[in-house]
């Protein structure tokens, strides 16, 4: 999958590049070129732990990720900004956590979250034009910016970034798998389904607050607290009803909508080489197990071919 992103990359041309490669040079245009670095979350750290399935998700899927036995986990925590010095308290800023499952034989499975409570657009082509947007929107762009006209016409859009509060740890932030994902169980049985990766308690800061700390706040207080003991998150899902739809990230599904309990995720330790070792990983939403399947919403493939662009140019 990375090697044929990576040559389809290499084989666009510069005056008709494809759309995920549109994005990551918009992405570039708006936080800057910073080599060796994504050009989204460039700003991470590399944790290691362990996840141990629940009997509920056995049922649901049949992936190996839910056989109830502990299973080796790398996860990295980040801050949404392509800026590798970001200041962590920036508001209107995601925070993420993408999780890699080591799996039986060399495999493994993603999940990629962010703390976004649903995604600001539901196409590849929508996030290009809202780069494109925020590019040709300076402070003394006359009114109504390009950016206003974007929200104006994209009403979610504002919304999901409204939805961002600051938290006063990665270890104490909800993450949301804002794309839909198809369970297939062992009978057979289809569910449509959005990730929720749930602290042990939820807090967040204000604005001004969040401006007193220090720019790493956020990655100093994981660090130290990790070292005191491990971070546990519980894996949840919001399961879709019949007539709920899967290919619009920016639509959330009803708040009524039931969640189940998926397992326990539980972080040990900050991998001792985080800068080099997070080089060196590719999380793709598109990295599935059998019994985990896309959903008819376009974003993951976009997102996964996007950070194989970025990953190619970081790995240079």
């Amino acid at each position: 999958m990375c090697m044929s992103i990576l040559l389809a990359s290499a084989a666009a041309t510069a005056d008709n590049p494809p759309l995920p490669m549109q994005i990551v040079n918009l992405a570039n245009e708006v936080d800057g070129v910073h080599p060796g670095f994504r050009a989204f979350h460039a700003k991470g750290v590399v944790v290691e732990g362990s996840f141990k399935a629940s009997a509920e998700a056995a049922r649901l899927s049949r992936a190996t990720l839910f056989n109830g036995g502990s299973i080796p986990v790398t996860a990295r925590f980040s801050d949404g900004s392509g800026m590798p010095n970001v200041p962590d308290g920036s508001p209107a800023m995601p925070r993420g956590i993408a999780i890699r499952y080591h799996l039986s034989a060399g495999t493994y499975t993603d999940m990629v979250t962010n703390s976004f409570k649903f995604f600001p657009v539901g196409t590849g082509e929508d996030f290009r034009d809202l780069l494109q947007a925020i590019i040709a929107s300076p402070p003394d762009a006359p009114k109504p910016t390009k950016l206003e006209q974007f929200f104006a016409s994209h009403p979610n859009a504002p919304k999901a970034i409204g939805s961002l509060p600051i938290p006063d740890s990665f270890a104490d932030e909800e993450y949301h798998g804002i794309d839909a994902f198809i369970f297939v169980s062992k009978s057979g049985q289809r569910q449509a389904v959005r990730y929720l990766v749930v602290p042990e308690k939820l807090v967040h800061i204000p604005p001004e607050e969040a401006a007193k700390q220090s720019p790493d706040f956020l990655f100093d207080e994981l660090t130290r607290r990790i070292a005191r003991r491990p971070v546990v998150f519980h894996l949840k899902a919001q399961l879709a009803e019949p007539d709920d739809q899967t290919k619009d990230a920016s639509q959330p599904w009803p708040n009524d909508r039931k969640v189940v309990e998926l397992g326990t995720l539980t972080l040990t330790k900050v991998v001792p080489n985080s800068l080099e070792a997070q080089k060196k990983l590719l999380f793709l939403p598109t990295n599935l197990t059998a019994g985990i399947e896309l959903s008819d919403d376009p974003l993951p493939s976009v997102r996964a071919a996007a950070y194989g662009v970025s990953f190619g140019r970081r790995s240079q």
